[in-house]
């Protein structure tokens, strides 16, 4: 993370065209442009806008978004400061995501509406974020996941018809995590194998296991560490063959799920086996 001044913050998120911002400010931003798309989330305060979509007010809970070239100012209510989120994407990388869609080869998209309040669409949102800034380890799945359940429902062109189950195809991209948990998989890896699209395969995969792929892959991965850990593997090799970036990392996903330790698991489960950690 770098920071930026007037309480501007910007996330790396190991993604090519992609920029993640939080900022705090009571600045006026005079009449501008970006080359990006952005979508962002008002957390508090807010402001009025002129925009090439007519002239808005946006408040605390507020979804806001802006098209690349599209000329707009932003003044802040009763010049009081404001915070938001929001995230910039390129034109290619917003043509990635949207590959999933019909007629998503135009190059005439844009958002529809500068400002509007939709619970779902914030959630989808602090999902997008919290994947695009959070831990570098296993951000590909998680973010792929989380720009696709994002995007896809703003889109104004029509959905590919999703199929119910996937069919066998569904089962093999399932494999491919059960049979290996630690290979760092993209939602692309498991649409291919499903013979879906993107979006499909996030929607089917849920429908069939109760969970999204990432979430899935990060259960396979602590069901393994929690079995070599019963056998008496050191933590760190446990780690390591369970996908984790170090015994850390590990460590914090292990008491959030499970309330302890991978050490205080081993001893609980230690009459089970004799090897203790050195």
């Amino acid at each position: 993370m770098s920071g930026l001044a007037d309480g501007f913050r910007m996330f790396p998120t190991g993604r090519p065209g992609l920029i993640a911002v939080a900022a705090a400010s009571d600045h006026v931003f005079p009449r501008h442009t970006h080359d990006e798309y952005g979508i962002g989330l008002f957390v508090s305060g807010g402001q009025m806008s002129a925009s090439g979509r007519g002239q808005i007010t946006a408040g605390a809970g507020d979804i806001i978004t802006v098209n690349p070239g599209e000329v707009h100012d932003g003044v802040p209510i009763r010049r009081e400061s404001r915070s938001w989120l929001m995230l910039y994407l390129t034109p290619a990388q917003m043509a990635d995501i949207r590959s999933d869609h019909e007629g998503a080869e135009n190059p005439e998209f844009e958002f529809e509406r500068p400002a509007f309040s939709d619970p779902r669409t914030v959630l989808a949102f602090r999902s997008a974020f919290a994947a695009a800034t959070g831990e570098k380890e296993n951000r590909g799945l998680a973010l792929d996941q989380a720009l696709v359940a994002l995007f896809a429902p703003l889109s104004p062109l029509t959905r590919l018809e999703e199929k119910a189950t996937g069919g066998d195809g569904l089962l093999r991209a399932r494999a491919m995590i059960d049979d290996d948990p630690a290979r760092n998989l993209s939602l692309q890896d498991l649409a291919t194998e499903a013979g879906l699209s993107r979006f499909q395969t996030l929607r089917a995969f849920q429908a069939l296991t109760g969970l999204t792929p990432h979430a899935y892959l990060m259960q396979r991965r602590m069901n393994l560490a929690r079995r070599r850990i019963s056998e008496g593997m050191s933590l760190a090799d446990v780690a390591a063959e369970a996908g984790y970036a170090d015994q850390s990392h590990m460590t914090r996903e292990f008491r959030r799920r499970y309330g302890l330790t991978p050490a205080a698991y081993r001893h609980a489960v230690k009459p089970c086996n004799s090897i203790q950690d050195a």
